[in-house]
């Protein structure tokens, strides 16, 4: 059996779930959220708790067992707790302001950087002295918001020599020695 697919997913109260023409839908105060599933799985909803079967121990079975049974409980966790990641730009001169939905950078090139967010995912940019600017990203979708993520650091990826970039809060560059330290 699968490690990851035979927990069963604790619903939380306010969050409702659900399952009908193999689609997921998951209700609560944070949003509503929906996930279709492979119609080979079965899903059953008893006393607070969601669990996910297979019919066989196929290669794709178990593969698939994990991956819906995680998939709908992130789904959960989103409309209840929300997501939320936090990203720092270290650089001198780099800064983010958000208005609204758009997320305005300067990275060190010669232009801004102008994102238009979706309206799932909520934006905020603090600017504070002598620190480094951060932005701040919230959603109850997890996929949707590692996207962004991604796409916002894709923009200037952390260096090694100096570490300057877009970077997670929290996240360890590894640092090189520039070519000065390797002389006698």
């Amino acid at each position: 059996m699968s490690r990851i697919g035979k927990l069963p997913i604790v619903i939380p109260a306010g969050v409702t779930v659900t399952v009908k023409d193999n689609v997921v839908t998951v209700k609560g105060p944070k949003g509503e959220l929906s996930q279709s599933i492979n119609p080979d799985l079965t899903i059953e909803q008893a006393d607070g708790h969601l669990t996910v079967s297979r019919p066989s121990d196929d290669r794709e079975h178990r593969a698939q067992h994990g991956l819906y049974r995680a998939l709908i409980h992130n789904m959960v966790v989103g409309v209840s707790e929300g997501y939320k990641k936090e990203m720092e730009l270290v650089g001198v001169g780099y800064r983010a302001t958000s208005t609204g939905q758009v997320l305005e950078l300067a990275l060190g090139y010669s232009h801004a950087i102008y994102i238009k967010l979706p309206k799932e995912v909520k934006v905020e940019a603090k600017t504070e002295r002598n620190k480094n600017p951060l932005i701040i990203l919230e959603s109850s979708d997890k996929q949707l918001l590692g996207q962004i993520c991604a796409k916002i650091r894709s923009l200037r990826k952390p260096e090694p020599y100096k570490g300057k970039g877009i970077k997670f809060v929290g996240e360890v560059i590894r640092r090189k020695s520039g070519k000065t330290a390797s002389a006698k």
